[in-house]
């Protein structure tokens, strides 16, 4: 039975043996008198049996500690007598309330869900070797390379980011890119109950700022690039880049693991050195640069995919990816680095990129009779947006007309700048809406349309995403490639709260079937 005095002698201890087998120890007045030294109060019990932990009251169920967690929209105290309502029998908070339940009371709550949940679980990353991947862009594509090296070579890998869980074949629908503190530890715990032996995830900047990672240990930290984008929330790209840095700064320190820890890094971002100066373990690069210590050379983009050579420490194969674009090679190079520091020979890490045939809703073509190219991509920041232009520029031998908008309740500074690369870009740019949420779709498009005024090559609007993809398709001739940025995999359009379904891919087949072209 795990009681609640269980449950906080292991927040107390954090894996230190010695205090938690003092505190195991203590009479109930000298525990509290020491949770009181470190900034803890109890009022209550310590000996209810705790069976789960939440931090959505509508989840909460008997036996559950609920924590109250202050949020941006909404504040858990205000939901905690539901929670009890609900069964829960303790409660951690930044205030005490007038409920009869136990209370643990903390200087912030949202930093011990992680850890209460992870103690809950029974610590499932310290039984799972797991890989971080953080950056702007490309953690999606780099997870899942890095997830299919593995488990080709006979690993169970559990995976976990913007497309949702995977654990082997068995698949779980997800919302955000890393999960809430209590869910990821809940999933892990899966993870170990199917016998995987990794994970790997997508790391937010978002994740790593408010906790939700807490209570997990890495073995591996991976970085992409730091570009334009959550500037609506961390404010400045030295807050951003500061958000990020977490994820290495932790590899060096503690921890329950005694196995070998790294960081693999983007050697050509201009943010290499400072992670490299952040983490404490050792640190291998890959780019373009000749110090890079994975390093891509003769290069060769074509409209299947890229090839091209990797140097490395004591050798150099071929890789053969089938999606096109510099930004595939970045990826590849990113989890060719893993594999190999996870001691796979080369020859076989090239031979399992060489199987994958894309995921999803990146750089995806959508197949028909027509004689032109359709192509999704989830897009949706300014160096994304002028990556996968750029690459598309490269195969179209006719005009490039590219579907676009940018997202409501985001960093509104970046929607001038998308709107200049796409005109930039383009032969022509259809404006349009993705995910509002709670704003005015047309104010968004007044934002963008600054940017793109700056250029003189024509646009058109479109408020109607659907409307806009008919659109650009219905412009479209012999040669030309359409690309529908920003959405990418997603199924839905989130207007006022709602989401409503809405899929770029399933669209751009109706509108081609509609020209007779599907």
């Amino acid at each position: 039975m795990v009681t609640l005095r269980k449950v906080i002698t292991g927040l107390l201890a954090l894996g230190e043996t010695e205090l938690k087998k003092a505190t195991d120890e203590m009479d109930s007045d000298n525990l509290v008198s020491l949770l009181s030294a470190r900034g803890i109060e109890v009022r209550g019990s310590l000996d209810g049996e705790v069976t789960g932990v939440f931090y959505d009251s509508r989840q909460a169920g008997p036996g559950g500690i609920f924590v109250c967690i202050p949020g941006l929209q909404a504040d858990g105290h205000d939901f905690a007598a539901k929670a009890v309502e609900r069964g829960a029998v303790a409660l951690v908070v930044e205030r005490f309330l007038d409920l009869p339940v136990s209370q643990v009371k903390v200087k912030d709550s949202r930093s011990i869900l992680g850890h209460l949940a992870a103690f809950l679980w029974d610590w499932p990353a310290g039984k799972l070797r797991v890989c971080g991947v953080t950056g702007t862009n490309g953690k999606t594509s780099v997870t899942h390379l890095i997830e299919h090296i593995l488990a080709r070579s006979g690993r169970t890998v559990g995976l976990i980011g913007t497309l949702g869980a995977r654990i082997g074949e068995a698949e779980f629908p997800g919302s955000r890119t890393t999960p809430e503190a209590s869910d990821l530890q809940e999933l892990l715990a899966e993870m170990v109950r199917r016998g995987a032996g990794y994970a790997v995830m997508e790391v937010s900047s978002h994740a790593l700022d408010l906790h939700r990672v807490a209570g997990c240990e890495y073995d591996a930290a991976v970085f992409t690039n730091l570009t334009q984008d959550h500037l609506d929330y961390h404010k400045s790209m030295e807050q951003y880049l500061t958000a990020k840095g977490k994820l290495f700064q932790c590899l060096g320190q503690g921890g329950r693991k005694t196995g070998r820890k790294y960081a693999v890094i983007n050697a050509d971002d201009a943010a290499a050195e400072q992670l490299k100066a952040w983490t404490g373990v050792n640190s291998v690069t890959y780019g373009l640069r000749s110090e890079a210590d994975y390093r891509a050379i003769n290069v060769d983009n074509h409209p299947s995919g890229v090839e091209f050579d990797v140097q490395f420490p004591g050798g150099q194969v071929q890789l053969k990816l089938k999606t096109p674009g510099m930004f595939t090679v970045y990826n590849a190079l990113a989890s060719f680095a893993v594999g190999m520091q996870e001691g796979l020979e080369p020859e076989f890490i090239s031979s399992a990129l060489a199987e994958v045939k894309g995921v999803p809703g990146r750089f995806e073509l959508v197949e028909g009779k027509q004689p032109f190219s359709v192509i999704v991509d989830y897009a949706h920041t300014p160096d994304s947006l002028e990556n996968v232009l750029n690459t598309a520029r490269e195969f179209a031998r006719g005009k490039l007309i590219t579907v676009f908008g940018c997202g409501g309740d985001r960093d509104r500074s970046k929607r001038p700048v998308m709107g200049e690369i796409a005109a930039r870009l383009s032969d022509l740019a259809v404006l349009t809406s993705d995910n509002p949420r709670s704003e005015d779709p047309m104010a968004i498009i007044r934002d963008v349309k600054q940017g793109m005024d700056r250029v003189t090559r024509g646009y058109l609007t479109e408020s109607d995403r659907h409307q806009a993809i008919m659109l650009a398709c219905s412009k479209a001739a012999s040669g030309d490639i359409v690309l529908i940025a920003g959405k990418g995999h997603e199924d839905y359009q989130e207007i006022n709260g709602n989401k409503l379904p809405f899929d770029d891919r399933a669209v751009a087949k109706e509108c081609l079937g509609r020209l007779g072209w599907y």
